[in-house]
């Protein structure tokens, strides 16, 4: 899905691209291991969660389909 809304300003700004796929906190894992910074994971409308912005100012969201509650944080293990 690609969300843009109307706004002016730096490039970026507005714009969401998100991406669904089979394990979102793999994903987390995988890139704050790498020193990529990404906000915690939480769940919204049944989908894990992780939002990365990117240099340019994109939002990036990638989800995953979880049966855990709404609004639940991921915690590290």
């Amino acid at each position: 899905m690609l969300q843009e809304f109307a706004v002016e300003g730096k490039r970026g700004q507005g714009v969401s691209v998100c991406f669904q796929c089979k394990d979102a906190l793999a994903i987390y894992r995988a890139i704050t291991s790498r020193g990529v910074q990404a906000r915690r994971p939480f769940v919204g409308n049944n989908m894990w969660v992780v939002v990365v912005v990117d240099p340019d100012g994109y939002k990036l969201d990638v989800q995953s389909p979880t049966d855990v509650p709404e609004e639940t944080e991921y915690s590290e293990p």
